[in-house]
């Protein structure tokens, strides 16, 4: 007979998201033919191109901004005659390059892109057929059962687990690594909740399952909720773009202007054309290429760095933005600590045990049922749990009843549940039959839960064993006791607080057990004295602390609970909000039993780390949730309450030129992983730290770090780097283009504002590229300290905050000595000139590249040997390519010694000056680490 699997709607769990109305799908097993839609295929396509659409799509996005079109244009100017001016390759040469760059690097993301996706959609798994054939995820439909693992969001039918349940991992979906318990659902069940669904991506911890296919491809939930990556533009980057307007203003109205001059005459919109093509190169169309190759070569010695290890850059575009943080916001857990919590604290009000006094806890514990086991205990033959103790409760409770009780409820209100392995010498069954310790391993969805099972255990309450319906502790003499789970209420991020109703076998009472925060259990626990002022003091300490509570049930009192909330459950309408309702009936005037702190170990050197940061003017703030439910910032310490969670880098830019270092790495209120990659692809800039919760988040971010303390030198080294010589890159490329410009600008006025070019063919493009592209290039391996100064003196990235060394100062400064080092050269040469126009040439061309590599060697602060290869490289090249460049180049006029002393005397005279003023101004306004090198 057929099966039939119908969904009314789009159940919440798997259709959180979505643009689409919900439509009723009906999942036919067994027989396909009768499907009544297509659905698509599962498969995962993170390409942004095909191979149809990629060299349109790359030129698409590479002329859809406003500066590639205009070198766009002004390359297809030349095929008009009467805008020629020179050979078409002098145009379309570095055109084609800078695209050629973007093609190459654009087809090795989508390649690289390809081999991840085909991976993921060639894994292979259990289709359950006639044949029991094998087939990949990316062949799955809507109608297939699969077993063993999970191709797509299914619907969990069977395991083959004997308490009928089955763990998984979620670490591929939202970062954890912790079991969480999933439940099969039944035909019967009108409601299918997040337990009883199987997303894609997740990993079957324990047993085999069956499941029904429900969503895949684009339909799947992480597909839905997952947005595509924005491309991030840093600080930097804008302030560039700035300059490049400024660039583009100056360009009209020097074309203009020249125009102008020539008072308008003839065809003067053509020449206003001519003139914006002779000085083009005022816009440099190799600054971009030569700053995402800086990008590269940063991006690169990040990852070399053996100081910190395991670093990686996966997004290569913003690493100047790491040399501009601003503040830092900071959680604690899984950023500042190791994500190892250890019990350290037991509050019962009036009394508190730490670790040196956890003896005497364990020593309460074996005195209350030593007791029990020679006076009750011998009358029943089973363990009294709680009615041993009620009549001694009825006049005044004694500190090891209080004790035990604590305990008792930390043992028993929880969603851990215990797992035994085999150990080489005991089987699993084994194992589990005798519920042996050295093969028990302890399972849930928070470490915190663990952890505070595993104290339990050690001052003698364990637990040794857990289903759906029972609970199963063993006490310090070995005896077991039995509770059936009626109810449990799980931890959620709006109650802030999980509860658990449990039946004692051994007596038939009934127990309401509920942990929580502070600022939730304070309303419902008994009025007392102590519980705000001391979840403060051990909050204070770094603690996270936790409020258990019990309430007593009769058999009546459950019974109408049950009855209620199995009516709230069954609801259409409002379902959440009457159960909750339910719930929160039996959360009044519940005894308060204790106070748990737990604590979570800092990582290695994170203190030393902000008080670098700190003293780097990088404010570090706590964003930290108060007792009224507010927002509060306090600066100086990093102090973290009890309730938030992980937290993961992010750099965020305000409108007032701020940077916020915000520190997120798992989820905070009503957050999951997945929203977290949100978080982060929204930021400008993402440094993620790995830890125990997975890499889900620090996969997304821009930078992963293993360690928090790895951040200090990111920041003050690699990030005060990169923007230091980035910006002393990108205003010496605009200066090496002004020159040229300013000396045709020169030369046209001489000329009777000629739209001549003075140079052509091969020099102009030679000279951006073979005759000074490499010495400028090497300005991305200087460093005005070295790594330990700058980690020792941490004050020098104060000044990279104001953006100074790329600032509209430092450009006005570059523009002035371009305009006078241009000016000198071509002026010069037309005085020094014989007879000859190709003597000009000669001369002013040669002044010029002397001069952009003497000008290198002015701004270099620590020489590499790359450097001095590069100087050299170059001028080897220039000297070389004379002999081939007769058409522009006098030859036999070059080896005269007049020819040597005029282009000597016009370079010492356009450079000279700039180093005496260099010198003067380091000797009585030197920068604040000249100091510290010297």
């Amino acid at each position: 007979d057929a099966f039939r699997c119908s969904s009314h709607r789009c159940c919440e769990c798997l259709r959180c998201c979505g643009r689409r109305d919900p439509r009723p799908r009906t999942v036919w097993l067994g027989h396909p033919e009768k499907r009544d839609q297509r659905y698509p295929r599962n498969v995962i396509n993170n390409q942004k191109y095909n191979f149809f659409t990629f060299l349109p799509g790359v030129l698409f996005n590479q002329f859809k901004y406003f500066f590639n079109l205009y070198f766009l244009l002004l390359a297809c100017s030349q095929f008009v005659v009467e805008m020629r001016l020179g050979a078409l390759y002098t145009y379309w040469v570095p055109l084609g390059f800078v695209l050629a760059v973007t093609v190459i690097r654009e087809a090795a993301e989508e390649i690289r892109c390809y081999v991840r996706d085909k991976e993921v959609n060639s894994q292979i798994y259990s289709k359950l057929t006639a044949r029991g054939r094998l087939c990949g995820s990316s062949t799955a439909r809507a109608c297939c059962l699969v077993n063993q693992r999970v191709p797509a969001d299914m619907i969990f039918l069977r395991t083959s687990e004997k308490n009928g349940s089955c763990f998984l991992r979620t670490d591929q979906l939202d970062g954890e690594t912790d079991w969480k318990l999933r439940l099969p659902k039944h035909w019967y069940i009108i409601k299918m909740w997040l337990s009883n669904c199987l997303l894609k991506h997740v990993l079957i911890a324990s047993g085999t399952v069956v499941g029904v296919v429900l969503y895949t491809g684009r339909e799947l939930r992480s597909v839905m909720n997952t947005s595509n990556p924005r491309s991030k533009i840093g600080l930097f980057d804008l302030e560039v773009n700035c300059l490049t307007k400024i660039l583009f203003g100056a360009l009209v109205v020097v074309s203009l202007v020249m125009v102008a001059l020539q008072h308008f005459a003839g065809r003067w919109y053509l020449q206003i054309i001519r003139f914006l093509l002779l000085f083009s190169n005022i816009i440099p169309i190799s600054l971009r290429v030569n700053l995402d190759m800086g990008k590269i070569v940063y991006s690169w010695v990040i990852r070399r760095d053996s100081k910190i290890p395991g670093t990686v850059v996966r997004s290569s575009t913003i690493p100047e933005q790491l040399g501009r943080i601003s503040y830092l916001l900071t959680d604690k857990t899984g950023t500042l600590t190791q994500n190892e919590m250890v019990f350290k604290r037991l509050h019962l009000g009036t009394v508190a045990y730490g670790l040196d006094s956890m003896d005497e806890v364990q020593s309460h514990i074996f005195s209350i049922y030593t007791q029990c086991t020679s006076g009750f205990w011998k009358s029943h033959m089973d363990p009294p749990a709680v009615k041993g103790l009620t009549l001694a409760t009825k006049v005044r409770k004694t500190m090891s009843s209080r004790v035990h009780e604590a305990v008792k409820a930390i043992a028993l209100c929880h969603n851990v549940t215990p797992v035994y392995e085999s150990n080489g010498v005991t089987d699993q069954a084994e194992a589990e039959r005798h519920y042996e310790d050295s093969c028990r391993v302890y399972q849930a969805s928070s470490p915190d839960e663990v952890a505070l099972v595993q104290w339990t255990e050690s001052v003698g309450l364990t637990l040794v064993g857990r289903d759906q319906s029972s609970m199963q502790l063993r006490t310090p003499g070995g005896h077991i006791l039995n509770f059936t789970i009626l109810q449990i209420f799980p931890f959620t991020y709006e109650s802030k607080r999980m509860g658990i109703i449990v039946r004692d076998e051994s007596t038939g009472e009934i127990t309401f057990y509920m942990k929580g925060a502070d600022v939730v259990m304070a309303g419902i626990v008994q009025y007392n004295d102590w519980l705000e002022e001391e979840c403060g003091n051990m909050a204070r300490e770094g603690l996270r602390v936790l409020v258990v509570a019990k309430k007593s049930l009769t058999e009546e009192q459950y019974q109408d609970f049950e009855a209620r909330y199995v009516q709230a459950k069954l609801s259409v309408h409002d379902r959440s909000l009457k159960v909750a309702t339910v719930i929160e009936s039996l959360e009044m005037e519940m005894e308060l039993l204790c106070l748990t702190g737990v604590e979570d170990q800092l990582q290695a050197d994170v203190r030393p780390t902000l008080e670098t940061l700190r003293n780097a003017g990088i404010k570090i703030l706590d964003l930290k949730k108060g007792k009224n439910k507010r927002l509060s910032i306090q600066i100086q310490a990093v102090k973290v309450d009890k309730m938030f969670c992980l937290w993961l880098f992010c750099l965020k830019y305000k409108s007032e030129q701020n940077i916020e270092l915000c520190c997120k790495y798992k989820s905070r209120e009503g957050c999951d992983g997945g929203n977290d990659v949100s978080m982060i692809q929204e930021a400008d800039c993402g440094v993620g730290v790995e830890g125990k919760e997975g890499k889900q988040a620090s996969l997304a971010a821009d930078f992963s770090i293993t360690q928090f303390k790895h951040l200090g030198r990111l920041l003050m080294v690699h990030g005060r780097n990169s923007y230091k010589r980035s910006a002393a890159l990108s205003q010496f490329v605009i200066h090496r283009s002004l020159c040229i410009s300013t000396m045709q600008a020169v030369f046209s006025s001489v000329f009777y504002f000629a739209s001549v070019p003075l140079y052509q063919g091969f020099l102009i493009i030679g000279y951006s590229t073979i005759y000074t592209m490499f010495p400028v290039f090497s300005l991305v391996l200087d460093k005005d300290v070295k790594s330990e100064v700058a980690m020792l003196y941490p004050e020098l990235y104060k000044d990279l905050l104001k953006g100074r060394p790329l600032s509209y100062k430092t450009f006005l400064i570059w523009v002035l000595i371009s305009i006078y080092q241009g000016s000198i050269i071509m002026y010069g040469a037309l005085l020094l000139f014989e007879s000859e126009f190709v003597h000009i040439v000669a001369i002013s061309f040669t002044s010029l590249i002397l001069t952009e590599l003497l000008m290198v060697a002015l701004t270099i602060q620590t020489w590499h040997w790359l450097m001095i290869v590069a100087e050299l490289l170059s001028l080897s090249c220039y000297i070389a390519s004379l002999v081939f460049l007769h058409e522009f180049i006098d030859v036999y006029f070059i080896a005269t010694l007049s020819f040597l002393w005029k282009v000597t005397v016009i370079t010492l005279v356009s450079c000279l000056p700039l180093y005496v003023l260099k010198y003067l101004r380091r000797r009585f306004s030197p920068p604040s680490y000249s100091k510290l090198t010297s």
